[in-house]
């Protein structure tokens, strides 16, 4: 397992990480398999999605500001409570093929690590699993 650092900068923010997560599957030699990214924090997530056209970011983050909204009856007392709803609908989990040794994704999409509650300096877990 191979522990990878993101850095966050706004209280909410999607940072493309393939980059990071491609090098680590260079570095650990996997050629054909599974990349398994998680995300070991209750306030954010990770997603597959476009990275071509930064509005898609926004729009993204629009319509989760659209869908989960600060209720009042709240109760988690350090008022983050819609970063952990945004966190859940996101997921905490991705995997992605490895196919000669490249993250098989398709020729729009990166994996993005999604900031509900920053900035802050969060982490990602990864492990690749071979092919049979």
């Amino acid at each position: 397992m191979r522990t990878l650092p993101v850095t966050t900068a706004r209280r909410e923010q999607l940072v493309d990480i393939t980059r990071a997560v491609q090098e680590t599957v260079s570095a650990l030699g996997c050629r054909d398999g599974i990349c398994h990214v998680h995300c070991a924090h209750t306030t954010a997530g990770l997603t597959v999605n476009e990275n071509a056209d930064p509005d898609v970011v926004h729009d993204m983050l629009l319509s989760l500001d659209d869908m989960v909204k600060n209720l009042r009856g709240f109760r988690h007392g350090e008022g983050n409570s819609t970063a952990h709803v945004k966190s859940s609908l996101m997921g905490a989990h991705v995997s992605v093929p490895i196919a000669d040794g490249r993250l098989a994704l398709g020729k729009w999409q990166a994996l993005s690590f999604c900031e509900f509650d920053g900035p802050r300096q969060r982490h990602v877990w990864m492990t690749c699993t071979p092919s049979l």
